[in-house]
């Protein structure tokens, strides 16, 4: 019994972060493609690597970053793994402050979004760009890493209370299921 109830949580969770992670991908390459930012578009897939692994933890911070980033390599990538890397280590990384996360206080989880945006931005120039002798950094600083973080991170301020309302809606799910099981 205790392993079916465990297995119904983990499923739950599965199915959650992955409807989680088609509707920000859909938004992604979609709707907000459509920017005002010049060529930029806000890297929901990032926010969400970092939301759920601030909430969660490890595995599921390192897991939800792997499945963003294979999305991102399968559809928009030139190589497979490349993105599914940099955004698995982003969600290992971030949820290495798990232990210090308050979902009341939006100022430690809206600055890890901005600063692993500018990471995410700074390891695709070096590996993307100036490992094939393309050395404009400040060109890609300013017209693309910069406008790309401001932009997350004013969509986050909106997505970021949506992913932890829904994440703290499942917690109550699974509590309720453990009050009845007890």
């Amino acid at each position: 019994m205790l392993m079916k109830r465990m297995i119904k949580v983990v499923s739950r969770r599965v199915l959650f972060t992955l409807l989680l992670i088609v509707i920000c991908f859909a938004l992604q390459t979609s709707v907000l493609r459509l920017s005002f930012f010049g060529n930029v578009s806000p890297n929901l897939m990032l926010v969400l690597t970092v939301s759920l692994a601030l909430m969660r933890g490890e595995i599921p911070g390192l897991l939800t970053g792997f499945f963003c980033g294979l999305c991102v390599d399968v559809f928009y990538g030139d190589m497979i793994g490349f993105y599914a890397m940099i955004l698995m280590y982003i969600g290992f990384l971030c949820a290495r402050f798990h232990k210090m996360f308050f979902p009341e206080n939006m100022m430690m989880p809206l600055s890890m979004i901005f600063v692993t945006d500018l990471i995410y931005g700074l390891v695709c120039f070096v590996f993307l760009f100036a490992l094939r002798a393309r050395w404009n950094l400040p060109h890609y600083l300013f017209r693309v890493m910069l406008p790309e973080a401001l932009y997350t991170l004013m969509v986050s301020v909106l997505l970021y209370p949506l992913v932890l309302r829904l994440n703290g809606w499942l917690e109550d799910l699974e509590q309720k299921g453990a009050r009845k099981f007890v």
